[in-house]
C-alpha cells in the first residue's frame, strides 16, 4: 500500500519512496499536467478531422478511424515498453533506454523523470499522449491508398524503433545524447514533428502516387472545409497543453509557453492566408488553418525558451517555409496526400533553427530551473550547431528506418500496404472500414453494386452523399469533378495540394 499523506501548510502530497526518501508532490502542478494530458489527447481526433476534411468524402472516415486506432495501438506500446525505452533511468547507453519500466513496472509514486513536483505515473501518462499523436501525423501519408492491417503493424514497430530512440536522446535528462550535448527542444520539434513529417515523406515515396495522379480530371478542393476548421480548432486548443504542459508544472514558464504558442499560431495563420490572397484574391479558410498549424509546429521546440516578441518571427517564418515547401512534392513528383512533410518536417526544422537564434536563458528559468546558455540572443553561437545536429539526425534516422520498416512489413504475407485499384476507386471508407462517412436518409444499398474487396463483399451507396460542396465559388466545378470521380470507373485524386499553397515559378 502506498503511504500518502498531505502536508499541513500547503496540503500537497507527501510520501516516502521505496528507498526511504520523503518526497512532496505539488497538487497544483499535478492538476495542471493532468489537464494538459487531456488537452493533448483532444488533438488526436482533431488531427483526424483536419486530415479527413482535406480528403474526399469517400476517404474521410478512414482518417478519423486511423487517428483513434493508431493512437490506441501506440498508447498500448507506450505502456508495454515505449515509456521504458524512452525514459528509463538505468540504461547504460545514450541512444535508447532499457526495460526497467516494462509494463509500467515501478511507475507509480516515484519522482518523475521530467520534474520533481509530480510522480512518475503522471509523467508517463502525459508523455504517452505525445507518443500516441506522433505516428497519427505520419499516417496522413497513407490516406486514400493503404490497407489498414499493415498500417497497424507499422505504427507499433515505428514507435519502437524510430520514436522511442529520438525521444530518449532528446528528453531523457542526463541520459540522452542530444540532451547531454545541449540541444534545446521544449515540446517536440524533433521527436514529434520532424520524425513524423519525414516518415510521411518515406511513406509517400514507398506507396507511390495515387491512381490518376497528374491528370486534369483530378483537380479538386477539400471536401469538407468545416472539418478542416473544426480540426484546427481542436488542435489549437490542445496545443496549449502540448506546449504549456511541457513545463511540467503550473508556473510562469508554462504561461509563457502558452503565450508564444498562441502568438505564433495567430501570426502563422494570417501569414499563410495573405500569401494565398496575393494569388487568389480570396481569404481562404483552409489557408488560414494551414498557416495556424504551421505556426504551432514551428513554435513547439522553442515554446519554453523564447519570449513573446520572438513568437512573431516563428509564425511568419514557419508559415512561409511550410507554404513554400508544399512545392517540393511537385518538383519531386511525390504524392504526399496531406502535405505532412511540408507542415511538420519543414515546420519542425524551421522551429529548431529559430530556437537557436531566439532561445533566452531568462525565459528558460521562469520555472525556477538553473539558467541555460541560451541561443544567439545570449551570444551562445554554438547552439545553432546543436540544433542542426539534432535535426539532421532525426531527419536521417526517421527516413531510413521508416523505409526499411515499410519494405520489411510489405513482404509479410497478407501485409501488402497498397490497396487494389478497385479499393482505391471505391474509397478506403467502404473498402477497408466498411462504413461511409456520410449517408443521406434515403440512401439505398443494392447487392448489384457489390464489389469484391480483399475477398469480402462490400456495398456502395447509390445516392450521393453529403460533403460535395466546394470551399469557394471558384472551385464549384472542381468539387463536382471530385464528387463524380468517386465512381470506380474514373480517376480518383488530385495532384494539387489539399492545403492552399503559394504558386512557385
Amino acid at each position: 500500500m502506498v503511504n500518502v499523506t498531505y502536508t499541513v501548510a500547503s496540503h500537497d502530497i507527501s510520501t516516502t519512496t521505496s528507498d526511504g526518501t520523503e518526497v512532496i508532490y505539488n497538487l497544483g502542478d499535478m492538476a495542471w499536467v493532468i489537464t494538459a494530458t487531456a488537452l493533448v489527447w483532444i488533438m488526436i481526433p482533431g488531427l483526424g478531422f483536419f486530415y479527413g476534411g482535406l480528403l474526399r468524402r469517400k476517404n474521410a472516415l478512414s482518417m478519423l478511424w486511423m487517428s483513434l486506432v493508431v493512437s490506441s495501438i501506440v498508447f498500448f506500446q507506450w505502456f508495454f515498453w515505449g515509456f521504458s525505452l524512452s525514459f528509463s533511468q538505468t540504461s547504460s547507453n545514450s541512444f535508447i533506454g532499457n526495460l526497467a519500466y516494462f509494463g509500467f513496472m515501478n511507475v507509480d509514486i516515484e519522482p518523475s523523470s521530467g520534474g520533481a513536483t509530480i510522480p512518475q505515473l503522471l509523467y508517463a501518462l502525459y508523455q504517452g499522449m505525445f507518443a500516441a499523436i506522433t505516428p497519427v501525423i505520419a499516417c496522413g501519408a497513407f490516406a486514400d491508398r493503404a490497407r489498414m492491417l499493415p498500417v497497424m503493424i507499422f505504427v507499433f514497430c515505428w514507435s519502437t524503433i524510430v520514436y522511442n530512440p529520438i525521444a530518449y536522446g532528446t528528453w531523457n535528462v542526463g541520459h540522452g545524447w542530444m540532451n547531454n550535448l545541449g540541444g534545446l527542444d521544449f515540446a517536440g520539434g524533433s521527436p514529434v514533428h520532424i520524425s513524423s513529417g519525414t516518415a510521411a515523406l518515406a511513406i509517400s515515396i514507398f506507396l507511390g502516387r495515387r491512381k490518376g495522379y497528374g491528370t486534369e480530371a483530378l483537380a479538386y478542393r477539400p471536401h469538407n472545409v468545416t472539418y478542416v476548421v473544426l480540426g484546427t480548432a481542436l488542435l489549437w486548443f490542445g496545443w496549449n497543453g502540448f506546449n504549456g504542459g511541457s513545463a511540467i508544472g503550473a508556473n510562469l514558464r508554462a504561461v509563457m509557453a502558452m503565450t508564444v504558442t498562441n502568438i505564433s499560431a495567430s501570426v502563422g495563420g494570417l501569414t499563410w492566408m495573405l500569401w494565398d490572397y496575393r494569388l487568389e484574391r480570396r481569404w481562404s479558410a483552409v489557408g488560414f488553418c494551414s498557416g495556424a498549424i504551421a505556426g504551432l509546429v514551428a513554435i513547439t521546440p522553442g515554446s519554453g525558451y523564447v519570449g513573446a516578441p520572438a513568437a512573431v518571427a516563428f509564425g511568419v517564418v514557419g508559415a512561409t517555409a511550410s507554404n513554400w515547401a508544399t512545392a517540393i512534392k511537385g518538383l519531386l513528383a511525390i504524392d504526399d496526400t496531406v502535405d505532412a512533410f511540408a507542415a511538420h518536417a519543414i515546420g519542425g526544422l524551421t522551429g529548431n533553427i529559430l530556437t537557436a537564434f531566439f532561445a533566452d536563458s531568462r525565459v528558460a528559468s521562469f520555472d525556477g530551473s538553473a539558467p541555460i546558455a541560451g541561443g544567439w540572443i545570449n551570444h551562445h553561437w554554438v547552439q545553432l550547431g546543436y540544433q542542426l545536429a539534432d535535426s539532421a539526425f532525426t531527419l536521417g534516422w526517421s527516413f531510413v528506418v521508416t523505409m526499411i520498416l515499410l519494405f520489411a512489413i510489405d513482404r509479410i504475407p497478407g501485409c501488402h500496404f497498397r490497396a487494389s485499384d478497385e479499393d482505391e476507386a471505391v474509397g478506403m471508407d467502404l473498402a477497408q472500414v466498411g462504413e461511409p462517412a456520410y449517408v443521406l436518409l434515403d440512401s439505398a444499398w443494392h447487392s448489384s453494386d457489390d464489389i469484391d474487396v480483399e475477398g469480402a463483399a462490400e456495398a456502395r451507396p447509390t445516392t450521393k452523399m453529403a460533403g460535395d460542396m466546394a470551399s469557394s465559388p471558384s472551385s464549384v466545378h472542381a468539387a463536382e469533378k471530385g464528387a463524380e470521380s468517386d465512381s470506380p470507373d474514373e480517376s480518383v485524386q488530385a495532384t494539387t495540394s489539399p492545403m492552399p499553397a503559394l504558386a512557385h515559378s
